[in-house]
């Protein structure tokens, strides 16, 4: 079977051929004259000559020598750039010869070998010679010579310039480099000079030794200072055991007792409590020398505690002495114990000097060894920014050295190409193409425009003409495919039933019964329409066919042709038409028991025969009588089939949807068009009235199996060149 772009190609071809052929003949009577007008060819010189690498004086800067090197890397395209043409058309301009740049490039031809780049690894040491050869086309000998002369001049030039531009825009680039490179050193010095200020001290201190040896000092000090303590607090504790007071009870103990106005006041206290206790013995606590004793002792406590205040200083906070008898006890020290009190005194003052030059020197400590740690760091920073001071004095020193060169160079530029042979011309024989080329061209040519144009043509029909452009169509718009069946051969311009028992084409309507079955889903499908686009498309054989299908398989089925704008076609089955059923249509259709017909050959089909044409079928088809003939079917039938007319002629279909299970659409090659086909599908899916079951394709070429008929064997082969013919046939 061909594929779908060759029978879409073949149908456009057998369509539009006299177009692809007028298309053809068209070109090559073109391509004819063309061949009978052609001129022969005009005399045309050809001037050559060859340019070739200009090894360079002796140098002295390495710039330039590069740029000699360099030289030899040219390509045509810079050989032949715009200021070189311009250069050319000038000098010939001046000379009476005018030529565009445009023209002389047209005719120019430049050719480079050699070079230092043809040269191999193996051959680097005697790279080949750079030769370049420069050709002009004219139809003047004289004007050709001059004109490849003056190309070459102008290409030396060109290189000469090229040099030099190359060194102005190493100077140039090199002069924009130089004052960053020298702000960037400046800085990189000025931060190493910034870092020796701050730190140079420290590492100095520490390469020299003088931190380490600070550090062994500090705690040697720190070991003798824990020696006298030591030493203090043993003398400490021994006097603490003698006299046992603490430190700060010493200290008030023998402040108090060195004070003679204490003294003073402990005696008078004392005078008047031994007062007392003589009294007490003969007066109440009550009898005013009593009460005047008590006060003086009362007043001698308030101007004693008021004394040891004065004394011991900070609210007794060092030594608190609430009461009366431990200040006295307390002041009552004698000079030996008195003398012991102050020793210990002076020691806890020494212990506690001690303590404070232990820690400052543990905190010096911390400070050497925080030094010392950071100095490894700081030697490694310092030598970091003098390694960027040396990378930045390294990159200024070569600055300098590149502007030197290339200014060197500037005065020693030369051109890179020289002109080693002046131009030589000679004539260039001129063949032409000859008439049977181009009249062979033109047939090729005049092939590819005639199938284009069948191409063309085909392209903007928009019927589809094969099954898989149906097809398409039909997966573009999500519309379900019920079946396809194929084409069935005619017979004396009568309706192509399959009326005998058996048939090759019989299968696919069975699949096509089959597949509404499965559409049904769990409700049975009782009663369907079936209707198409366009009439021709095969509604009426597709609906007889599953009909006959249906009742072969053992279901009672009945056809209504619901067409009453045509003819019946229900001769196709032997079944005679009633002449009365046009003039009393809706009694016919009123009396079930005459328009309901058996047909006579097949077993369980019943026929109700079209009344048409009828002038008023959509009244008829919406009267009562029909509403009870489609209930009555539905009732009496297992399958109710209508064959209605196509919906681009009216809308008797969707008139009698409603009374259906679900509407079918048929198609058919060679028919059906694509905007109408898309549009129907497409409101008849988004429409929440109407039941679209899908679309059945009919007339379509398909492989036919071979079946046994008796005496006579219907092959595959046969049946798809009859399709195709039937189907040439129809074509317009």
């Amino acid at each position: 079977m061909a594929p779908p772009f060759v029978k879409r190609y073949l149908i456009a071809l057998e369509r539009h051929k006299w177009a692809g052929l007028a298309g053809f003949l068209l070109v090559s009577g073109i391509s004819g004259i063309v061949a009978a007008l052609q001129s022969p060819p005009a005399d045309s010189y050809s001037a050559r000559g060859v340019l070739t690498y200009s090894a360079p004086p002796d140098t002295f800067s390495a710039t330039g020598a590069a740029l000699q090197q360099q030289g030899q890397a040219v390509t045509k395209e810079m050989l032949l750039s715009e200021p070189v043409l311009e250069l050319t058309a000038q000098q010939l301009a001046a000379e009476q010869i005018l030529l565009e740049p445009k023209e002389i490039l047209t005719d120019a031809r430049v050719t480079v070998d050699g070079g230092a780049g043809a040269a191999g690894a193996e051959e680097a040491a005697a790279p080949t010679v750079l030769r370049v050869l420069v050709t002009y086309q004219d139809a003047s000998e004289a004007q050709a010579a001059r004109v490849t002369d003056l190309l070459m001049e102008s290409m030396v030039e060109q290189s000469r310039q090229f040099n030099t531009q190359q060194l102005n825009r190493i100077v140039t680039n090199l002069n924009e480099i130089l004052p960053k490179v020298d702000r960037e050193l400046r800085q990189a010095e000025q931060n190493l000079q910034q870092y020796v200020q701050r730190e140079g001290t420290a590492i100095q201190t520490a390469e020299s030794g003088s931190l380490l040896g600070a550090l062994t000092g500090n705690q040697q000090q720190q070991r003798e200072i824990r020696l006298q303590v030591a030493g203090v607090e043993s003398q400490i504790q021994s006097l603490q055991s003698r006299l046992g007071l603490t430190p700060d009870q010493a200290y008030t103990a023998s402040a108090l007792s060195a004070d003679p106005i204490i003294a003073d006041l402990r005696i008078k206290i004392y005078a008047a409590e031994q007062q007392k206790q003589v009294l007490l013995k003969t007066l109440r606590p009550d009898h005013p020398t009593m009460v005047d004793l008590q006060n003086q002792l009362d007043s001698y406590d308030q101007l004693l505690q008021q004394r040891v205040t004065e004394v011991i200083g900070g609210g007794q906070i060092a030594a608190p002495l609430q009461a009366t008898a431990a200040i006295r006890q307390a002041s009552s020290l004698d000079p030996a114990r008195q003398n012991l009190a102050s020793t210990l005194v002076a020691l806890q003052t020494q212990r506690e000097t001690l303590q404070q030059q232990f820690n400052n020197l543990q905190q010096a400590e911390q400070e050497l060894r925080r030094e010392y740690a950071s100095v490894p760091n700081k030697q490694l920073e310092q030598q970091r920014l003098q390694q960027q001071v040396t990378l930045r004095q390294t990159y200024y020193d070569q600055i300098q050295a590149r502007l030197a060169d290339a200014r060197l160079a500037q005065e020693e530029t030369v051109g890179s190409l020289v002109v080693v042979q002046s131009a030589q011309a000679q004539l260039v024989p001129q063949t032409g193409l000859s008439s049977l080329v181009i009249l062979l061209v033109g047939s090729g040519v005049g092939v590819l425009v005639g199938a284009g144009l069948v191409l063309l043509l085909g392209s903007l029909d928009s019927t589809f003409y094969t099954l898989e452009d149906i097809q398409g169509a039909l997966r573009q718009e999500e519309v379900p495919l019920l079946g396809v069946v194929p084409l069935l051969p005619e017979e004396d311009e009568r309706l192509p039933v399959l009326d005998a028992a058996v048939s090759p084409y019989l299968e696919s309507y069975e699949r096509l019964r089959s597949t509404l079955r499965r559409v049904g889903g769990g409700k049975a499908l009782k009663v369907m329409l079936m209707t198409s686009t366009v009439s021709g498309e095969g509604k009426s054989v597709t609906a007889y066919n599953l009909a006959i299908a249906s009742a072969r398989a053992g279901k009672r089925t009945l056809l209504i042709e619901a067409d009453l704008r045509s003819p019946s076609q229900a001769q196709a089955l032997k079944i005679a038409i009633d002449p009365e059923s046009i003039m009393e249509t809706l009694r016919y259709y009123g009396n079930l028991s005459d328009c309901i017909r058996l047909v006579p050959e097949i077993e369980n089909l019943y026929v109700v025969p079209s009344a048409g044409p009828q002038r008023h079928a959509a009244a008829i088809l919406e009267s009562s009588e029909m509403r009870r003939l489609l209930e009555d079917a539905r009732g009496r039938f297992d399958l109710v089939i209508l064959d209605t007319p196509s919906l681009s002629r009216c809308n008797d279909a969707l008139l009698l949807e409603p009374y259906t299970d679900g509407m079918a659409v048929v198609t058919r090659p060679g028919c059906t068009e694509e905007g109408l086909l898309t549009e129907t599908v497409r409101e008849l899916v988004e429409s929440k009235d109407i039941r679209f079951l899908g679309v059945i394709i009919n007339g379509a070429d398909i492989p036919i199996r071979d079946v046994d008929l008796g005496n006579e064997t219907v092959e595959e082969e046969d049946l798809t060149l009859a399709n195709e013919e039937r189907e040439k046939a129809r074509l317009p």
